[in-house]
């Protein structure tokens, strides 16, 4: 009973670690064993498909480097917001005032922000850079880019329908980071919809 109570008491302690360690795991595995471009068919649907990129969720871009370090300033002041605010909404969640939904979504969307964060942050101080030939950990030259300046890492890539050899849906190659946010977001529409449907609006 105690450890269900801890757990549902903490639920950004279990969730966030969590789905940090499967993205940067998956990030590792794909950065040390694939090259730039490089293509594993799972299934027609499901390919493991390496890009990098300068930040922005399903491999979109906000320019070069100014683009991608005040990408970086965002994404860091909303962590910075989101562990100041889920702090305060789990004392209100221990309390009951509010439903387990939202500590999940919210903790969702925290450890999104922060798995691609790291990519930027650090990725290219520790590695070399993946075009023609696989990446080194620490390398002895140094990485391939100043903090704050790595790419993100992509690979998840789900090309479920075709025509005539063409991409219909889904293009966009992603990463489990991604996949938090987008998941967290469309969670907290779901479920959180009295925030901004009030009742009275619903009675009418």
């Amino acid at each position: 009973m105690k450890v269900a109570l801890w757990c549902r008491n903490h639920l950004p302690l279990l969730i966030v670690p969590a789905v940090l360690v499967l993205d940067q795991a998956s990030k590792f595995a794909v950065k040390l064993n694939m090259q730039i471009g490089e293509d594993i068919r799972i299934f027609d649907w499901f390919h493991i498909h390496f890009l990098e990129n300068n930040g922005m969720a399903f491999g979109m871009s906000l320019g070069e480097n100014a683009g991608k370090l005040i990408l970086s300033l965002i994404r860091l002041a909303l962590i910075v917001f989101l562990c100041w605010y889920i702090r305060k909404v789990n004392k209100a969640y221990q309390a009951k005032e509010v439903k387990a939904s939202l500590m999940v979504c919210l903790s969702l969307i925290l450890a999104g922000a922060i798995g691609n964060m790291l990519d930027c942050a650090f990725y290219g101080l520790i590695f070399s850079e993946s075009y023609f030939n696989l990446a080194t950990l620490f390398p002895e030259g140094g990485g391939y880019a100043p903090l704050m300046f790595g790419k993100v890492v992509d690979m998840l890539y789900f090309p479920i329908l075709h025509w005539r050899n063409e991409v219909l849906f889904f293009r966009p190659v992603f990463n489990i980071a991604d996949s938090a946010v987008t998941v967290g977001f469309f969670l907290f529409v779901l479920t959180q919809r009295s925030l901004w449907w009030p009742a009275s609006r619903k009675s009418s």
